[in-house]
């Protein structure tokens, strides 16, 4: 069990809840504590196939995707299954795959949960990774990658404000971002066909934010992606989109297509006023990990997740 312990005390006490539950039933549990961004992937990079039977994955979806890194590396396909406790700002996985925070559920599904096997997305390019958890090839994800305003407010987050207001914090840089004067605009190949956008997700996952759905057509065990085009910017633009978002009438939105595809390219096309193209952010889970211009490309079978059953990836 890889563990990021900067949270709360409500989260530090259903983390107990639910090592008092596994070590209940007899499971032998090996912990490990991060101390800063990248220990998750270490920890897991060294882990072979005889080490247990399960890796857990115990932090928001940024440990978790660092946690999958260092899996990846280990080994592709994973040396061993992946299983999560959330106890991050948002728990995008968790809402995809159905897994409930009460530690019963979370328990509950490590013991004896189905093992789905999941396609993830590779980033290569993107100038240098940042947050440590990135190998030689590339940096992996599971859930989406970003460019343009989600990649925004994801880099603009202090962390001290993370730390005290945990969403409030990217609710507060997504506003600045609606609010900035410049919009960078987008080239987008999807599988060699070119497009362009104010705004761009390259979705491996249908849930966005918690329990918000960008993509309804993407799974986290299909080999593809569902990419989701945003052609306006602006304040009231991203007001519609954000209205939509919340009610799930997203797909109806004005200036809103979403193409599947298995390989992606994003670079920067022509600006707005006052854009900056040398400092285009690419975030994904919900981290900032590069700069533009990136491809991003399905890698198929690269991980077999634990997934509550009856859940709809089980």
């Amino acid at each position: 069990m890889i563990h990021n312990p900067v949270a709360g005390r409500r989260r530090r006490e259903r983390f107990q809840a639910v090592l008092d539950l596994l070590e209940r039933d007899g499971n032998e549990l090996l912990l490990h504590l991060t101390e800063a961004p990248g220990h998750a992937s270490d920890f897991a990079r060294q882990i072979q196939p005889g080490d247990g039977d399960l890796v857990v994955a115990a932090g928001g979806d940024g440990t978790i995707n660092e946690v999958i890194n260092g899996l990846v590396a280990a080994g592709r396909p994973a040396p061993l299954p992946l299983a999560i406790v959330p106890l991050g700002t948002s728990n995008v996985l968790a809402a995809e795959i159905g897994l409930a925070k009460a530690p019963a559920a979370v328990a509950r599904t490590l013991r004896e949960g189905a093992a789905c096997r999941v396609s993830l997305g590779r980033i290569t390019g993107g100038g240098g990774f940042r947050g440590g958890a990135s190998g030689g090839d590339g940096r992996y994800f599971i859930l989406m990658a970003g460019a343009g305003f989600d990649a925004h407010a994801v880099a603009g987050v202090d962390p001290g404000l993370k730390r005290g207001l945990a969403q409030g914090a990217y609710l507060w840089s997504a506003l600045r971002q609606v609010l900035r004067s410049g919009h960078q605009r987008y080239a987008v190949e999807i599988d060699g066909v070119r497009r362009e956008a104010a705004w761009v997700v390259v979705a491996k996952a249908g849930h966005y934010g918690g329990p918000f759905v960008i993509a309804a057509r993407a799974r986290l065990d299909e080999p593809r992606f569902e990419v989701c085009l945003f052609a306006q910017a602006g304040p009231w633009a991203m007001a519609r989109y954000a209205a939509a978002l919340a009610v799930g009438r997203l797909a109806r939105a004005p200036g809103f297509a979403s193409v599947l595809g298995r390989r992606v390219r994003i670079t920067a096309a022509a600006p707005g006023p006052g854009a900056r193209r040398d400092e285009e952010p690419v975030q994904c889970d919900g981290d900032d990990v590069a700069r533009l211009p990136v491809e991003i490309e399905v890698v198929p079978d690269a991980l077999s997740l634990m997934v509550p059953r009856g859940g709809p990836y089980g």
